[in-house]
């Protein structure tokens, strides 16, 4: 038996239907989609690790070294054009008293900066996976402004999705005081507390910094690839559990009507089809937040080999990561399939100074526009992923809450 795994688990996908995601009530969700939310992947389509790579190759693969020196490679300064371009779009929409869940790239026109952008979600979905942008404005613009002008600007990258129960698609990484030791129930992004490696439910992340904090709260990223040959030379036997779908992730109560409170899963797949490519969802808050479960006798705790698996991977991913500090007005956009990123704890300014804050856009990229071949139900929809309880309806507040 595979360690963590229980006897009578069952080894197929529920036979749950999907929602109709992009038929939503336009009443609740303006532009008529909702996000798909969490599920469990589709058991039949994943992959035995006899048929993952023992070595990958490519524009996916790469090492710190490459980038430390060379910030043209992978920074953006943004134009005066560009900002022009960003501005006069945010200026229209406002105008226009559209809701700004309802922002789209057809109602946020960038004649020329869209062309960059579409370059940018190319390079971010097929080669490095990252990209700096530098001189975002905020300091010139109202919160409203900025709010509508990043959005805006996450449009052309992807389809901005729920990120938490509460239906936020303008997320705020911010310290508001909760207990970041109580990791059953709160969402690490909003503590001051490390964030180990890992990556987001969906396929881009963008962040835009607001404020910096006084110290700490630094960016590392790194590339699953390069860590996936690490792994096969240095530790195949961590490299082959991560494949087995003995691994359950907590869902923290963000849990729509008729749904488990967990998922169980590989740690990293091979598409279900597309260019067969390695892709990895991960974290390890996650994976530890199970007590409750484990108590109960619904999740086996975690095994010595899995515990020691989590370890090395941790490890190897601070070993080959690229490390970067975010400046007030920088934005950082990652994929979620092929990069984990991690950031140090922080310590923030004492009042009446503000404290660290980044928005937060989740992206997503369907499988019919250029999006990872993901073997999981709602590969096709347009806003996968993501966090969706029942009908809650989007959010874009302009503060934390």
């Amino acid at each position: 038996m595979a360690p963590g795994i229980l006897v009578d688990e069952p080894q197929s996908s529920p036979a749950q239907p999907l929602k109709r995601n992009d038929e939503a009530p336009r009443h609740i969700f303006p532009d008529g989609v909702r996000t798909s939310g969490q599920h469990p992947p589709l058991y039949d389509a994943l992959k035995p690790y006899a048929a993952f790579p023992k070595h990958i190759t490519g524009p996916t693969v790469w090492q710190a070294s490459e980038f430390t020196s060379n910030p043209e490679r992978w920074v953006h300064p943004l134009t005066p054009t560009e900002i022009e371009e960003l501005s006069q779009a945010a200026d229209a929409f406002i105008a226009s008293g559209a809701p700004l869940t309802g922002i789209s790239k057809e109602s946020f026109d960038l004649p020329t900066f869209s062309k960059t952008l579409s370059a940018l979600r190319d390079d971010l979905l097929n080669a490095k996976g990252f990209a700096l942008l530098k001189n975002f404005p905020t300091h010139l613009w109202s919160p409203e402004k900025t709010a509508v002008a990043y959005l805006g600007l996450g449009t052309h990258l992807g389809y901005p999705v729920s990120q938490n129960g509460r239906g936020h698609v303008l997320g705020h990484v911010k310290d508001v005081g909760d207990d970041p030791t109580q990791i059953h129930a709160v969402r690490i992004y909003r503590t001051a507390a490390r964030q180990f490696f890992h990556a987001d439910d969906s396929d881009i992340v963008g962040l835009l910094c607001l404020h910096r904090a006084q110290e700490g709260g630094e960016s590392d990223i790194v590339s699953v690839h390069r860590v996936w040959n690490v792994l096969q030379e240095e530790h195949p036997d961590v490299a082959e559990l991560l494949t087995k779908p003995i691994w359950y992730f907590d869902r923290k109560g963000e849990v729509s009507d008729g749904q488990e409170e967990y998922i169980r899963q590989p740690v990293v797949y091979l598409e279900n089809g597309g260019r067969g490519r390695l892709y990895c969802k991960w974290d390890p808050y996650y994976v530890r937040s199970l007590g409750r479960f484990v108590e109960r006798g619904l999740v086996p705790p975690l095994s010595d080999e899995q515990k020691r698996a989590m370890d090395i991977l941790e490890e190897v991913c601070q070993r080959e990561a690229l490390h970067m500090i975010l400046e007030v007005g920088d934005v950082q956009f990652v994929s979620n399939a092929h990069l984990l990123h991690a950031r140090t704890a922080y310590k923030d300014f004492a009042p009446p100074a503000p404290r660290r804050h980044l928005l937060r856009l989740w992206l997503a990229t369907p499988e019919g526009e250029g999006g990872w071949a993901l073997p999981m139900p709602d590969s096709h929809e347009k806003k996968r992923g993501g966090v969706q309880v029942n009908d809650t309806p989007p959010k874009a507040p302009l503060d934390a809450e």
